[in-house]
């Protein structure tokens, strides 16, 4: 059962809601955050599953890791990335749950 919204407290919290809203508001960065509720990723493994080219990718990690949405883990030469909170990672899962594909269904038969 959910607590019902007490507009104070959302209010309180409203300026920094806005803010990653604002953040996932772009197409690229929204998938990174998707991709990335799977797990840790590197950048290769990213632009290989969203499909994004290398520098679009590289800018847009800068920019979700400025607003601390994503964290980076260097080990060698690569540097891996994953959600920085896990709240986040429930906002997505809860995004993709409401807007991703619905399961295609078979018509119902209606028989006579």
């Amino acid at each position: 059962m959910t607590k019902p919204l007490n507009i104070k407290d959302l209010k309180a919290r409203a300026e920094g809601v806005s803010a990653l809203l604002k953040e996932l508001s772009h197409p690229n960065r929204l998938l990174i955050a998707c991709a990335l509720t799977e797990g840790e990723m590197n950048v290769s493994e990213l632009e290989a599953e969203i499909e994004v080219p290398q520098p679009h990718l590289s800018r847009d990690l800068a920019r979700l890791r400025d607003a601390k949405l994503v964290k980076a883990r260097r080990e060698s030469k690569n540097v891996y990335y994953s959600l920085a909170d896990d709240r986040l990672s429930n906002l997505i899962d809860a995004l993709c749950d409401a807007f991703g594909p619905k399961p295609i269904t078979k018509p119902k038969v209606r028989k006579i």
